[in-house]
């Protein structure tokens, strides 16, 4: 039978498990493809938090677990701040407040829809982390020479190792982006060149989300991958893929059973 994830109002359909033939001998079991597929789908961006604590060496391992991210040149440009004073939490929530307030203003005709959603837990949160780009990876030209925003997409993918770790420990993370940069850097004392990209809100939740907020709220919905897939050039169906047909095929993995 097809795994699939317990907590999505729109399931995603698995690979069938199936024995490993030689050219897979590297594959994990079935059941550990299966907890890698429920953590990645089950993983949410939180915004309700319920107190409590996160336990030092739980913080440490998803801290681990980012760091352990790839990064282009293994430049590994991912710098972490906990904050840890509640005046200095309550700052970093104004300037999110303040953001908020501007984008609702830039959205137009969807201030108020906008303004009525909950978009982060910066004082719920057991935990709160700026994550930041480090300064002097202008030194750093292997893998961005031409493309110098390969160290954004690097610390992405430390962030979403941190993200999938914390849900495997039962832990919601929250990735609030409504802030200005230069205020959080200069609030933070950074030094020239280093740019926060995120405020990570991380702790324990009294439940995890169904499906993406944006999504339950009826603010935005998850494309269908197959329209999102091409092949030999942008806009030519993939044949991995058959023509999506409806929001129920939005989530559906192909029924070939490409290698894990």
């Amino acid at each position: 039978m097809p795994l699939m994830s317990h907590s999505d109002s729109n399931p995603v359909r698995l690979p069938d498990a199936e024995p490993v033939p030689p050219a897979t001998e590297f594959a994990f079991s079935a059941d550990e493809r299966g907890a890698v597929y429920r953590t990645i789908f089950e993983r949410r961006d939180m915004r309700h938090f319920s107190g409590g604590t996160v336990a030092p060496d739980v913080m440490r391992r998803l801290l681990t677990a980012a760091h352990h991210a790839p990064s282009v040149g293994f430049m590994q440009p991912w710098r972490f701040i906990r904050v840890s004073h509640l005046s200095l939490r309550q700052q970093l929530h104004a300037l999110v407040e303040q953001e908020r307030v501007l984008t609702a203003q830039a959205l137009g005709e969807r201030e108020d829809a906008f303004m009525r959603l909950k978009v982060e837990g910066l004082l719920d949160a057991a935990e709160l982390w700026v994550v930041a780009l480090a300064d002097g990876r202008e030194k750093h030209i292997f893998g961005r020479r031409t493309l110098p925003h390969m160290d954004l997409a690097s610390a992405a993918c430390a962030i979403q190792n941190l993200w999938l770790a914390a849900r495997a420990e039962g832990l919601g993370v929250g990735w609030v982006s409504l802030f200005d940069p230069v205020a959080v850097a200069a609030l933070l004392q950074m030094p020239a060149g280093a740019e926060p990209i995120a405020l990570l809100c991380i702790g324990p939740v009294h439940a995890f989300y169904e499906a993406p907020m944006l999504q339950q709220e009826r603010w935005a919905k998850r494309q269908p991958l197959a329209s999102l897939v091409f092949e030999n050039g942008w806009g030519e169906p993939s044949a991995w893929f058959e023509p999506a047909v409806g929001p129920d095929k939005a989530c559906a993995l192909p029924q070939q059973k490409p290698q894990v």
